[in-house]
């Protein structure tokens, strides 16, 4: 009997060999990318003596299509009782004051933390020199900065309002005719987020933890967020963890812990990608960063990704690339990001042994030359397949 995955007080997953999942197929080439990804992880799951009985529910266009809605109510009840999740794109419309789907979810479930692993498989086309070098976990917070929708629009009253309060309190000059936005950075947002990434390095035995930001400018959001970063290493890691002022570079056998701003950052993991592993940032500087990471390891449609509350157990795991509504239904595109996303997924389930042959298969596939046309076009000599063939090409080799 497949059973709900539930969690102790401290946010603990108690997980069944037989859980209830809840997926979102996704739209656009979602029809085709989900079943490619389903069919990897029932193969891995049932080869370590696990089953999933997936539970589909509804968001985005099909969901508006079926029930008038483009995020159900019904849908976010279904993950917050579940606890796990995953997701193909989703289509939110450009306009009319819709938010996005994917930031609506992490906000109402507050997953605070946008997990990016970012790493090359041996074979995958790159526009770098050493793509092998590029091994890095992005934390990008996911609930705060300009994402919260704080904003309003150019020429309303509402705007003018706020303008001249800001003129006449703080002697602010906003020009004529300006939309104008709010970015809020807490101390509560940054600390879980920036604790968390620094619990990660030590679990998992990373050398850094990059705080990455834009305070040289935004003194008073970016800069407190490294502040804090600072002073959470001093009041509760500092037995594991040491900061760059503190040691001159050379942390000994603690893991370092040093900033870096958001633009000569984004310069770096390009030139020096080795300087980088751990990296914690706001949520603006993370959704650029982990898509430009994603392009020097062969794109995000092998770029998995996925929001996480590390205090409840909640986690949403979801394709990083959009809808591609023009390849839907030709069973063509990369399911990789899907795929790995699901990876991600079995980690935080515990399961360790399902999500490294996923792994150790789809690296022996992309080796063989087996691939989409988005890497058959960059590699010589390979065989280009459906995304269904190169799903079953992975499963042959679990």
């Amino acid at each position: 009997m497949a059973d709900i995955i539930t969690t102790n007080a401290d946010g603990v997953l108690n997980v069944s060999d037989n859980p209830i999942i809840p997926f979102i197929e996704g739209d656009g080439t979602g029809v085709d990318i989900w079943p490619a990804a389903q069919m990897v992880m029932d193969a891995a799951a049932k080869k370590h003596g696990k089953t999933i009985a997936w539970k589909e529910v509804l968001a985005g266009e099909k969901a508006f299509k079926e029930t008038g809605n483009w995020l159900p109510d019904e849908t976010v009840e279904t993950f917050r009782t579940h606890l796990i999740g995953i997701k193909g794109p989703l289509t939110t419309p450009i306009g009319g004051g819709m938010r996005s789907l994917n930031v609506a979810l992490r906000q109402i479930l507050d997953l605070y933390v946008c997990l990016r692993p970012v790493r090359w498989f041996h074979g995958v086309p790159s526009p770098v020199l050493h793509p092998e070098w590029v091994d890095m976990v992005i934390f990008r917070e996911n609930t705060e900065d300009v994402y919260v929708g704080m904003e309003l629009e150019a020429d309303t009253p509402e705007v003018e309002k706020l303008r001249s309060y800001l003129h006449d309190t703080f002697g602010w000059d906003i020009r004529d005719h300006a939309g104008i936005g709010v970015k809020p950075i807490s101390k509560f947002g940054s600390e879980r987020l920036i604790r968390a990434s620094l619990q990660y390095a030590l679990e998992r035995g990373r050398k850094s933890v990059t705080l990455v930001h834009k305070g040289n400018v935004q003194k008073y959001t970016e800069g407190y967020f490294m502040k804090l970063g600072y002073q959470l290493v001093k009041d509760e890691f500092s037995d594991a963890f040491v900061s760059w002022d503190d040691c001159g570079g050379d942390p000994g056998d603690k893991i370092l812990v040093k900033d870096a701003i958001a633009d000569i950052a984004l310069q770096q993991v390009l030139l020096r990608p080795r300087e980088y592993d751990v990296i914690a940032t706001t949520n603006l500087n993370g959704d650029y960063m982990s898509d430009a990471l994603a392009a020097q390891v062969g794109g995000i449609g092998i770029a998995p990704g996925a929001n996480i509350n590390y205090t409840t157990g909640h986690g949403i795991f979801e394709a990083t690339h959009g809808t591609a509504p023009k390849y839907a239904g030709q069973d063509k595109v990369n399911p990789g990001s899907v795929l790995l996303s699901g990876v991600l997924m079995f980690e935080h389930l515990g399961w360790q042994d399902a999500a490294d042959d996923i792994i150790r298969a789809m690296e022996a596939t992309i080796a063989d030359k087996i691939v989409t046309y988005d890497f058959a076009r960059l590699m010589q000599g390979a065989t280009e397949v459906k995304c269904s063939e190169f799903g079953s090409a992975i499963v042959d080799r679990l």
